[in-house]
Formats: C-alpha cells, structure tokens, sequence
C-alpha cells in the first residue's frame, strides 16, 4: 500500500468594515429590515454605473501588506459571469488576471514549529446577496418550498486571499485560518464574526503519493465558517481520496459539501474552471493606478502584527517562542499580559499565570482576555503574593478560584479564608515528622538510595497542610530529618 499525503489550498473571503458599498453608497449593516439598502447600482438597473470604494481599497492593501505581498501598480475589474437569483447583474465584478496584490507568505504557528504558506493573491470582489430557503426543509434549497432574497448584503465589499497548496494537514489548515483571522482583526479592516457570515472559506484539497512533488485532481469544500468544520471534513475528505484511488479509481473534478452530522462528504457539481466564469474587463470601471507613495504611508501606519509582537516578547521579556506564541497572537492577550507585567509583575510569571488559570478561565466563561472580574491588576497582586512567599503556587491557584467566585481581591480572599502560605519552621516541622512516621517504606527506599521518593514526601506535607507549606522549607527539612 503506497502511502500518501496531503495537499491544501485555501480561499479566505473577508467582509470588510468599510460602513458602505463596494461600488455605491449604500449602508453595510447587519439585522436590518431585508432589502431596506439597495439603490439601482447593487440592484443592477439599467443605466447605473458603479464607482469603487476608495475605502475598500485602503483594507485591502492593508491586508496585502500584512502578508507581504506586492501591490500592483495597476489592477484591473472583470465581470465574472454566471447566473444565480442572488446576483442580479447574472455577474459578480471581481478582480481576474490582474488583481490588487501577489505573491506573498504568511507564516503559522503548530505545535510550536513555524511553518510557512506562500500567497498566491489577494484581490478585491463584491458580495453576492443573501438567500433565505424557507418552508419545507428550509435548510436545503431542494427540500424548502420557497426562497427569498435579501439584497442587503449584495455589493458588500470582499477581500479574497489565495494561498498557494502549501498546507500539509487539517490541523494545519485549520490553525493557519485561526491566526490569518486574528491578523485580519488586528489590522481593523474587519471584525471577521463568522456567526454574521463576514469570513468565510473554501478548501481545495487532493492527496499525492508521498514524497512526490506532482498534485492531483483536487476538490473543493466550498462555504464554510467554523475552524472546527473545516478540519472534520477535510479529516473526512481526504482518506475518501485515498480510499478511491487505491481502489483503482479517478478523483472527480468537483464542488463537495460536508454534513458535520455524518462526518462526510458528497457532490454538490462538478467543479467550475475559469474559462466557466467567462470573464472579461468591467467596461464600466477604469483600472486602478496605485500611488507607491501611497503604498509606503499605509505601510508606515500598520498596526503592530503578531508575528513582530511573538518576536518583540521573546527579547523583551525573556520568554520562549512557545510562550510568545500563546500570548503573542491576539491583540486582547497581548494587551492584558502587558499590563499585568506593567502592575508590577515578575515577566516569566506573570506568563505562566495569565497562560494558565487566567486563560483557562476565559475559556470557560467564554470571555475575551481583559474583560470580567479578573482585572490584570488583580491578577498581577495574586501573581506578586505567590511569588513572595505569602502564599503557595497552590493556595494561589484556589485563591483564584475564589476571586471569581466572590468577586473579591486576592489580598482578601487570603485573609478571610486563612489561605497564607506556612513558613514557621517549628509548625512545619511537627507536620514533616508524622508524614515521617507515616510513611516507613518511602522512608526506607529514600534511604536506600532512591532520592526520586522525597518528591512524594514532600506531596504528603502539602497535602497534610492543605497546600499551605512553602515547599522550599519543606524540602530543606523533610532532607535533614531523613539523612540525620
């Protein structure tokens, strides 16, 4: 049996904030009354003429910045031609041959190694607008009784960002659209809430014969908004492949759809080339020139990304990359660990805190970092008190536990529930002498040599103190009791 890998490319689609239209002035919101935002542009009426979105532009090329690509002086619209009820032009203006922006990398975090994947493009369209299947089983078009249209969102302006087929596994690709969302978010050209449908993707996938270098006849998963999803089906995709070729049989050229309650794949239509699309030059829009100058100022005012930011903790404050990664790659964790460390606490821990039980905590109460009752000035006093002796790393963790529970500073919560750490050596002492008596064949092997024992000695003592004792003192007796 051959063995055989993987080969994945993704179609990121970005709803961008740009408040208006792609080519008119009509308002991009969200919950509004159905078609209450249309005009005879986005309703393609005879005679209306689209102007672009100088907005738009700018987000794009924000994006295309970010990724390291090349804005091209000159880019061009096409009309990209096919009929569908929520297209009322029966085509969609897109960019083709000459888009905003190519050849680019982002480079991704996965299981603490970097890899990178090139970028093929990223280019600017207009939303289609909205479906709505309804009565019967109004969750699929062949089961409903009917369909409306919501014009609404027809004309929204779209980033679409290509990779070349550089991802080597689901998990891969699933962590590359993660940290390629957060970047989009932090440059503040869209808020990227996959519930409000403003990101979603295709994946093309086929497998090759490991080692080879060759792609075969791919497929493609077309529309999805979850992370989760996207991995299970490409998890279900790709052994299906597998499965047909080592039976002797050829890959179909076409679109799939995943059923997340089955777990697997079937054809929607075979795929579309694009010689399909019949696309040719938008008569009605001149080609874009774009300034380089212009170029330069955008590039000069982006944000600060979160591969500089990883790479600036690193050096800054002394963390490993893997570290630097956890709280390195969302703005809102990077911004509340900084502010810990600004309240005064030691960098390392404060890391170790804010990785652990703060986030920990977010993802169960499903929060945003620097949002709820733990503040990072509280959370650096709980950090500042451990790391001082006056309460131990686990006392710490249950006097977390009780900040969120009564809504309560750490300094408080130590004193109302006795929770300060033991270093009276008379009292920890007596507690070391009965784990002592109390434990004659750990005594016995220490003796004997295996020195690895004392480590469960010393768990005897924190537990019979209620993980009070300071260990470091615990340690230093429990060894001049057992080797006197």
């Amino acid at each position: 049996m051959s063995a055989w890998e993987p080969v994945i490319g993704l179609e990121m689609h970005v709803e961008l904030d740009t408040r208006t239209k792609m080519f008119c002035g009509c308002a991009v919101t969200k919950g509004d009354d159905p078609n209450s935002h249309t005009c005879p542009v986005c309703l393609a009426h005879p005679g209306a003429l689209p102007v672009v979105n100088q907005r738009a532009i700018e987000y794009a090329a924000r994006i295309a910045l970010a990724l390291h690509c090349t804005v091209q002086p000159r880019n061009i619209f096409h009309r990209k031609n096919y009929f569908y009820p929520d297209l009322p032009k029966a085509y969609q203006i897109s960019q083709y041959d000459e888009p905003l922006a190519t050849e680019g990398w982002f480079d991704y975090w996965v299981d603490g190694e970097t890899l990178r994947c090139r970028i093929n493009r990223v280019h600017m369209e207009e939303d289609a607008a909205k479906l709505i299947h309804a009565g019967g089983d109004a969750g699929r078009i062949a089961g409903s009784d009917y369909s409306m249209v919501d014009f609404n969102r027809g004309g929204t302006p779209l980033v679409e960002i290509v990779t070349e087929p550089d991802i080597p596994s689901p998990e891969a690709a699933r962590e590359l659209l993660q940290q390629l969302r957060n970047l989009v978010v932090e440059l503040g050209v869209s808020e990227c809430n996959m519930e409000e449908g403003q990101i979603r993707w295709d994946a093309n996938v086929s497998v090759r014969p490991e080692g080879s270098t060759g792609l075969g006849t791919r497929t493609e998963l077309k529309n999805m908004n979850s992370f989760r999803y996207l991995q299970q089906a490409l998890d279900a995709e790709i052994p299906r492949q597998i499965e047909v070729l080592e039976a002797g049989g050829t890959i179909a050229l076409e679109t799939l759809h995943f059923d997340p309650g089955t777990g697997t794949t079937t054809p929607l239509r075979s795929k579309e080339e694009a010689h399909d699309y019949r696309y040719f030059p938008e008569p009605d829009l001149v080609p874009l020139v774009i300034d380089p100058v212009w170029v330069e100022g955008l590039r000069a005012t982006q944000p600060e990304l979160p591969a500089a930011r990883v790479q600036r903790f690193t050096g800054q404050y002394g963390l490993s990359r893997a570290d630097a990664v956890v709280l390195g790659s969302s703005a809102s964790m990077a911004g509340f660990y900084e502010e810990v460390v600004a309240a005064g606490a030691a960098a390392k821990p404060a890391a170790n805190w804010t990785m652990g039980e703060y986030l920990a905590h977010l993802n169960a109460a499903g929060l945003e970092a620097g949002h709820g009752h733990v503040t990072a000035e509280r959370l650096a006093k709980l950090v500042k008190l451990v790391e001082g002796g006056t309460v131990s790393t686990s006392s710490g963790k249950e006097v977390f536990a009780l900040m969120i529970e009564e809504r309560a500073e750490p300094e408080a919560v130590v004193e109302k529930h006795g929770l300060g750490q033991i270093s009276d050596a008379p009292e920890l002492e007596t507690a070391v002498a009965r784990v002592i008596a109390g434990n004659p064949a750990q005594v016995e092997q220490y003796r004997g040599g295996k020195q690895q024992v004392l480590g469960f000695l010393v768990g005897q003592v924190m537990k019979a103190t209620g993980g009070r004792a300071n260990p470091q003192l615990v340690n230093e007796l429990l060894r001049a009791a057992l080797d006197g």
